[in-house]
Order: structure tokens, then sequence, then C-alpha cells
């Protein structure tokens, strides 16, 4: 969907696909949108018969997939450069003017790429543009000046500290509460939490940033 705001069109969901392994194609479609715009990295073109969404804008350079011949813009990257071909479609999606993205096919072997790909995630909160990184288990975003509500579909949910230390942490409708807690990223404590059944969990963190993991419940 894209919409008039000050004179400028903003989009409201963007969609990454790199190029990491899809398992489960239902899943990742279950969480798609009917109007979300597509940027397709690389080698993610593999996945466009899978997710059934053709691509708004190709990006990459090609590396490890041909060049595509498709009816959608194509921006061809030098293969030295300091942005992976997901950081780019990323960059390329906040200066397009999403305001949401689901970044998919971006966790997988190369472990390298994805710690890159979850500190988008990073990225993207600094810019106030909601974020979700989903794979076959789980998924993850940045929890930081607003509170995040989980439901008990969630089978288990963790808190990473990935950039200095948390503090006001408050987990509340969890197995495993917590009042005004400090996680600092050289002592990770709030692993495997479970949402209380029938209940929402709420976290909130009053200064610095947590990465939040949600195990899906079919995955354990």
């Amino acid at each position: 969907m894209v919409f008039k705001e000050n004179n400028m069109d903003i989009v409201n969901r963007y969609v990454v696909v790199g190029g990491a392994d899809i398992g489960d194609y239902s899943y990742i479609k279950s969480l798609l949108k009917e109007d979300d715009l597509f940027i397709y990295c690389d080698s993610g073109l593999r996945h466009m018969e899978g997710l059934g969404r053709k691509p708004d804008l190709v990006v990459g350079d090609f590396d490890s997939h041909d060049v595509p011949h498709l009816e959608c813009e194509t921006i061809i990257l030098p293969r030295e450069k300091d942005d992976t071909d997901t950081s780019f479609a990323v960059k390329q999606a906040i200066q397009r003017g999403c305001r949401e993205l689901l970044l998919v096919g971006a966790a997988g072997n190369r472990q390298d790429h994805t710690l890159v790909n979850l500190y988008l995630l990073f990225l993207l909160d600094s810019r106030h543009i909601k974020a979700i990184l989903a794979d076959d288990y789980s998924e993850m975003e940045v929890v930081s000046k607003e509170p995040v509500y989980i439901d008990d579909s969630c089978c288990y949910f963790s808190l990473l500290n990935m950039t200095g230390k948390a503090e006001g942490v408050t987990i509340t409708g969890a197995k495993y509460p917590l009042e005004n807690g400090s996680i600092g990223y050289e002592e990770q404590y709030a692993t495997s939490n479970e949402v209380l059944p029938g209940q929402k969990a709420c976290i909130s963190v009053l200064e610095g940033r947590l990465l939040l993991m949600r195990i899906r419940k079919d995955r354990t």
C-alpha cells in the first residue's frame, strides 16, 4: 500500500527476501499481506515460486544467481562493496519510505550473514520502522521504546542483548517474570521463557534495546 504524507509517497510494508533456505513456505506465506511490496536479493529469487509473489524490485551482485530479466526495476551491484545485498535492499526500503518491514530468507548456514541481518533489525528500529525477521523456527524483533506483547500461541520466547546493556527490563504474564531488571550482553539469562496459558506476556525496556525471539510451537 502506498499513500501520501506531506507530499511524499509512503509505503506501508516491504518484504525483503534473502537467499538463505526457506523450508516452510506455507508458514512464511501466512505472514504476508496482499499489499506488501517485495524486494528480492540475488539468490533470494529462488524463493519467488515458493512464495508466489513477484518482485517489485530486485537487487544484487548476482554472484549466486543469474541476472534476471523481469518486468521490474533491477539494481545490479558491484561484487566488491561494503553492504551485503540484503543490507542494500533494506536501505533501499528505508529510502523508499517503508514504515514496516518483514525480512525472510535471512537466517541460515552463513552465520556471518545471519548476524548482519539480525543487526539490520536494530538499524530499522533506530529509524522507527517496525521490523520482523522470520525463519522456519522463529520470529525476531527489537524491543525498545514501545512494549511488545506475546500471546500464548508462542512456545518459548527469549530476550537477547546484542548492543550493550538494557535497564528497566520488565516481563509480565510469563512463567518467569522480571521487574526492573538489567540484562548485559556478557550475561544472557532471559532465555526460554513461556507465556502463561490464556494470557499475554508484556515486555518493556526503559533504557537500551533487546532482541526478542519467539519460537514457534510446532518447531520445538
